[in-house]
């Protein structure tokens, strides 16, 4: 299979020899597969935290840490991802098998923690593969009722999962959360997103239920069975997960997908192959989903999660571009963000 890693960027180097110290010291079981150096490389993306392949003679893991410069606060914390993964791993088994965790900085710069690497295909932008549009559908199914199984998890057999909910309100406070991550990344360009932050206010509903979520569930963040692609066998990316309204884990799902009759800007926004002949459209996703959880929903309810989606989205593209606006980062790949964000901004105003 091909592998999508890369040179690691001069920004995101670390100290290759001080994590393999680390390793054999804390990698527990899999320390004996881990001999000498590893030959390390970098995935792409990177927007958020940063994910590297390492790669030893009997075994490839994969590392995690955060990006630099000034962090939003609670985010790219390393130490609640690892243990997210860890206890959902008996309950869900789409999640990786995780090494270790390091809270000492002065190993990288950072904590970092490691995990197994999935073998398999990560879709990107464009299936790495040829499939007739039956079969598309079929993914596209399977990769739904992946995330049906992680909203049906009992959370409850896991302590530390469960601890992660704050009650009722979760809709409440992810509003008020994400607005206030807007406030602190704003910057000279940030357009006036008032009409739409009083228009989720207004029309919040109560929370659905208390859900293990994913928040940033994509087919970029899933990996594939690279001898039968429409089966799901990993899922990636925990950063944002937590127990909540699975509603709004749906509606940030839909916010990045792109079908085939959306408008230029949106095509070129594009991060996952949801324009294949065969994908579903967000209005057949949201149909099926809600009719395999047993919920309601006319248009002018999911209104409101749509826009809530994309609202998100939109913060999280300003936190990116607020790094790359003040020169904490020179990745140019950053620099779409915030038109990117503009355009999100007219997108939900539409919408309302």
């Amino acid at each position: 299979m091909t592998d999508e890693s890369r040179r690691v960027r001069d920004e995101d180097a670390f100290d290759v020899e001080a994590v393999a110290a680390w390793l054999k010291e804390h990698a527990g079981a899999f320390v004996d597969d881990l001999v000498g150096t590893p030959e390390v490389t970098q995935f792409p993306g990177g927007a958020s935290n940063l994910t590297y392949q390492l790669r030893y003679p009997a075994r490839d893991l994969i590392l995690r840490r955060p990006p630099g410069g000034v962090k939003a606060k609670g985010a790219h914390d390393m130490g609640r991802e690892y243990l997210i993964q860890d206890q959902l791993k008996p309950l869900f088994p789409y999640v990786a098998t995780m090494v270790g965790h390091c809270t000492d900085d002065s190993v990288i710069g950072s904590d970092f923690y490691v995990m197994e690497k999935i073998d398999g295909v990560i879709p990107r932008r464009d299936l790495p593969f040829e499939l007739p549009a039956q079969q598309v559908s079929q993914l596209c199914e399977n990769a739904l009722d992946v995330l049906i199984a992680l909203h049906s998890v009992d959370v409850s057999a896991a302590p530390a999962l469960a601890a992660l909910g704050k009650g009722h309100g979760y809709v409440d406070r992810q509003i008020s959360g994400w607005t206030t991550r807007f406030g602190n990344a704003r910057t000279d360009d940030t357009g006036d997103w008032s009409d739409i932050i009083a228009w989720l206010e207004e029309r919040k509903p109560g929370d659905v239920g208390q859900r293990m979520i994913h928040n940033d569930f994509r087919f970029d963040n899933m990996v594939l069975d690279a001898d039968d692609p429409m089966r799901v066998v990993g899922v990636l990316d925990w950063e944002m997960a937590t127990v909540g309204d699975p509603l709004m884990d749906l509606g940030g799902t839909l916010s990045y997908w792109v079908e085939p009759g959306d408008d230029e800007f949106f095509q070129m926004f594009r991060r996952q192959p949801t324009t294949t002949p065969g994908m579903w459209t967000r209005a057949q996703v949201v149909e099926r989903y809600c009719d395999r959880m047993g919920f309601e929903m006319p248009p002018e309810r999911w209104r409101f999660y749509e826009v809530f989606g994309l609202f998100r989205l939109a913060v999280i593209a300003q936190q990116i571009w607020y790094r790359y606006f003040h020169r904490q980062t020179t990745n140019e790949a950053y620099a779409v963000f915030g038109p990117a964000v503009g355009y999100l901004e007219t997108r939900c105003r539409s919408l309302i």
